[in-house]
Formats: structure tokens, C-alpha cells, sequence
């Protein structure tokens, strides 16, 4: 028995031409990518402390906190101006110091600054208390620019031998540009780019390649289906048949990531769903005006190179 949706998302049987908007798609990506690429030198990222080094510790006073007080006592036991800010409500505050050379000396940080609010603010608690030395922090930085290198190696690999060369290529490209777009995204809005927002940005690859792949498989099968339809006309064609799916399932993962966003705001879990936010939204839509354009592109005299050759004559019998 056939059980109907109580609604869609998208209607069915949709004949949206997206391949007239494939230039403006494409200049808009690039637009946007190399804006991302110079937003990465100037100002640049804000590292957070897996890749910067130094102590972060997050407070709650008994009342509201009084930052220029905090600040003063920790000034006294010689930490000099500790980056200090809120986060959630007003008794929530979280102190930044910077590396220290060795982990005996983040033990004695920690320790002043201990000593320092219980004589400010008596009956403050630490909620957590993160250190990471200055070569630690280096390995970190060096190992996550390595998963995100290998993550986007493997995927080549796998797209390449699942499909032509031709969408290998198209995926890999998209892929790239989703990712300068999240770097520029961390530029912009300043959250910290540490190990959780390389699981972020891997979760985001995931995502749009699972997305590109449902995509591609359609395209793949409506090519064996209609041997005679132009490509641009069949990539809108698949486009429409699976957009239910690929806005469906966008829109989940939008949903599920929006209570992170909102109940654990200020904390590191609050970033990786903003991310997950940013990369539904970018890895959506360049499925559709990305990498079906670049496919289109690549494709347009290759992968119907059979259907447009001309028929052979039929021979002629002999006479005798």
C-alpha cells in the first residue's frame, strides 16, 4: 500500500530550467570563493586554541560578572590583559591567555588565575579549563590540514571510478569551492577555527558529495534512458527528480543543527552548527548550479559523442 506524504517540500513533477542560470551560478561561486581567498590573508583566521596554543577557561561568578574587576585581579597576579569575554548570560565568562613554553607553565597560569578570582569574585566556578602548548598546537594544525587533504584525495578517487572522468572532475572542483566559501564564512562571522571546525568542514564535504552523488547516479541513469535528449536537458531533468530528495534531506539537517545553534550558543558545539547551517545551504546549492554546470560543460561533446555520430548506411545487397 502506497502512503502519501502529508506535504512536500518541493511538487512533484517540477521542469525548473536551472541550466539557463549556469553562467550566473558560476560567477557568483567564483565571486564568492575569491572573495573567501583574500578574506583568508587579511584579516585572516581566528585560531582557536588546538591551533594557536594558550589556555581558555570558562567561568560562572555567583552574580554578574564584573569584567573590569576580573580583569584588574588577574593584572595584579601578573597575567597582563587576558582576552575576557561573555558568553550566554551574564555570569558566564571566558578568559583567554596566550602559549605558554611548556606544559609546567600552563599548570602555573591556571593556578594564578585560580588564586586571582577567588580573592575577586569568591564562590567562582571553573566550568572548563583547556591548555595546549605552543608545539602541540603546531602538530594539530599540521594533522588537520593533512585529514582535510586526504579526505578530499579520497574522494576524487572514489568519484573518479564511479563515474566518468568528467563528474570526478565537475565534484572535485565544486568541492573546492565549498571549501574556500567555509573559510571565508569562519573569516567573516570570527568563530574559532580549531579541530572542531575541521570535523565541521569534513561533515560539510560528506554531506555535498553524498548530495553530488545522488545527483550524478540520476544523471548517469537518465543517460542510458534517453540516448537521443541533449545534456542540458537532461541534467535539468535529473536536477527536478531528485530535488525532493536533495531539499528533503537538506532541510533535516538544517533543522537538527538549528537547537545546537540556539541552546549552545558560546560554546565550540554552537560553531560546528553554524557551520553545518552554512554548508547545508553552500552544499545544496552548488550541487544544482555548480557542478551540473561544470558537468555540462565538460560533457557537452563527450558524453554524447555516441548519440551524435551519424548512422552508419545500411549495406546494400550484391547484385548478382
Amino acid at each position: 500500500m502506497f502512503i502519501r506524504p502529508l506535504f512536500r517540500i518541493v511538487p512533484d513533477n517540477t521542469t525548473y530550467q536551472f541550466m539557463k542560470g549556469r553562467y550566473l551560478g558560476l560567477i557568483v561561486s567564483a565571486f564568492l570563493s575569491t572573495a573567501s581567498v583574500i578574506l583568508f590573508f587579511h584579516p585572516g583566521l581566528h585560531l582557536g586554541i588546538d591551533f594557536a596554543g594558550g589556555i581558555v577557561m570558562e567561568i560562572r561568578t555567583p552574580g554578574p560578572a564584573d569584567i573590569p574587576a576580573l580583569k584588574h585581579g588577574l593584572a595584579q597576579k601578573g597575567l597582563g590583559e587576558p582576552a575576557m569575554q561573555r558568553f550566554g548570560d551574564d555570569n558566564a565568562v571566558m578568559i583567554r591567555l596566550g602559549p605558554q613554553p611548556t606544559e609546567a607553565e600552563n599548570q602555573k597560569m591556571i593556578t594564578r588565575v585560580r588564586e586571582s578570582l577567588e580573592a575577586t569574585a569568591p564562590g567562582t566556578r571553573i566550568v572548563r579549563t583547556d591548555a595546549v602548548g605552543a608545539a602541540v598546537s603546531g602538530e594539530l594544525f599540521r594533522d588537520g590540514m593533512i585529514a582535510l587533504g586526504v579526505s578530499m584525495l579520497m574522494i576524487l578517487i572514489y568519484i573518479w571510478f564511479r563515474f566518468e572522468w568528467q563528474f570526478a572532475v565537475g565534484a572535485v572542483i565544486t568541492l573546492i569551492l565549498d571549501i574556500t566559501k567555509a573559510i571565508g564564512f569562519l573569516a567573516i562571522t570570527g568563530l574559532d577555527f580549531d579541530l572542531v571546525m575541521v570535523g565541521a568542514i569534513l561533515s560539510i564535504l560528506g554531506y555535498s558529495t553524498n548530495d553530488k552523488v545522488v545527483v550524478y547516479d540520476r544523471m548517469r541513469e537518465n543517460l542510458r534512458r534517453y540516448k537521443t535528449m541533449p545534456l542540458r536537458d537532461l541534467i535539468d531533468l535529473s536536477i527536478n527528480e531528485t530535488l525532493n530528495r536533495t531539499v528533503g534531506t537538506s532541510m533535516t539537517i538544517f533543522l537538527a543543527s538549528v537547537p545546537l545553534v540556539i541552546f549552545a550558543s558560546g560554546t565550540s558545539l554552537a560553531g560546528f552548527a553554524w557551520m553545518n547551517l552554512f554548508g547545508v545551504v553552500v552544499g545544496t546549492s552548488s550541487s544544482i548550479f555548480i557542478a551540473a554546470p561544470i558537468l555540462l560543460f565538460l560533457g557537452e561533446n563527450r558524453l554524447r559523442r555516441d548519440a551524435q555520430a551519424p548512422a552508419k548506411p545500411a549495406e546494400t545487397p550484391a547484385t548478382q
